[in-house]
């Protein structure tokens, strides 16, 4: 699969994506049917091996490669005040994430999911998006690359992660910018600002929109305008991953921010995706309806990471395991009524 060399390619990859295996799907789909159950019994996971089946283009898949990665970046913003914490965090979870110390570090285990951190220079923030585009395009295009190329070929499951102090103001800044509404709408508490914080975050987002309200028309440019590089690194994988054949877990508001931008350029960019979580971030339940896409788990989680996109391999194994393991009743001989 070739790389992508400029934005330009990268648009045009958007508007030609491979389909589903629709045999597989419907191979899947009769095998089912078969298994020693009451039809439906399973419920929601019947659907989602099928959908796996078809986007994996097995008809008895199994998952044996899940690879979770955790793209890490600064934001200009964060100057602003709009995070509880300060710039500092970002690099020092990374070494969190690189010792193994981090939540996301034993959800990955937990699941047999690979686990890696690509840290997109730290040292140089984006710009502050009230006063410029938060990115070039030739620094938006090399963190599309560098998701693109962070996608393991070998992989069967892709899960994309953050790290990023206030990046939840520039994920809040995409979804206005691509799906309108009132900036409070879309604005949270992320890491647990206080009224006052939340403020300084919807007016700092109503600044960007108004600075680059002329591009907003166009989704790589809102990502390049008010996104961040680690944003822009989880667009470009979840791209990839699609390009290889890999489906894919959404983790929580930012991740779905950044998917929002391939659906705004294709309606159909996130087929091979699904919803990991629904989080705490008050916006994201907004946003995956928007997305249309209903949340395997909701648990009131709230760290990023990959961490609830994570914790939904364990659901998406085992309703791969009922399809592929459970015995038709030909093969265990049991009578089906």
């Amino acid at each position: 699969m070739r790389d992508i060399s400029s934005v330009a390619e990268f648009r045009d990859l958007m508007s030609n994506l491979p389909a589903a295996d629709d045999s597989a799907g419907q191979a899947a789909t009769d095998r089912n049917a078969q298994l020693t159950k009451p039809p439906g019994a399973l419920g929601d996971l019947e659907d989602l091996a099928i959908w796996y089946a078809r986007w994996s283009g097995q008809a008895r898949p199994r998952i044996e490669a899940p690879q979770v990665v955790i793209f890490a970046g600064n934001h200009g913003v964060a100057a602003a005040g709009v995070s509880a914490f300060p710039p500092e965090v970002t690099q020092q979870m990374v070494y969190n994430f690189q010792a193994g110390g981090a939540a996301i570090n034993q959800i990955s285990k937990t699941f047999g999911a690979k686990m890696t951190v690509v840290a997109l220079e730290l040292d140089r923030p984006t710009q502050d998006f009230t006063k410029g585009p938060a990115m070039t395009e030739a620094e938006l295009l090399t963190a599309l690359q560098t998701g693109w190329q962070s996608v393991d070929p070998q992989a069967d499951l892709f899960v994309a992660g953050e790290m990023g102090i206030g990046n939840t103001t520039p994920a809040a800044a995409i979804a206005a910018a691509l799906l309108g509404g009132a900036v409070q709408d879309w604005v949270g508490r992320g890491t647990g600002v206080d009224d006052a914080g939340l403020a300084k975050k919807c007016a700092v987002v109503e600044a960007g929109l108004a600075r680059h309200a002329d591009g907003l028309h166009d989704p790589l440019f809102v990502l390049q305008a008010l996104g961040g590089r680690e944003i822009a690194a989880m667009a470009g994988s979840i791209a990839a991953a699609r390009a290889h054949g890999i489906p894919v877990l959404l983790d929580g508001f930012i991740c779905s921010a950044a998917a929002l931008v391939l659906h705004a350029m294709n309606p159909a960019a996130l087929d091979h995706t699904q919803a990991g979580h629904k989080s705490a971030e008050g916006a994201h339940a907004r946003l995956l309806e928007h997305l249309g896409k209903t949340p395997l788990l909701s648990l009131g989680l709230r760290l990023g990471e990959g961490s609830g996109g994570a914790l939904a391999i364990g659901v998406l194994k085992g309703a791969v395991a009922c399809l592929s393991g459970m015995a038709t009743f030909a093969e265990a001989g049991v009578s089906d009524a």
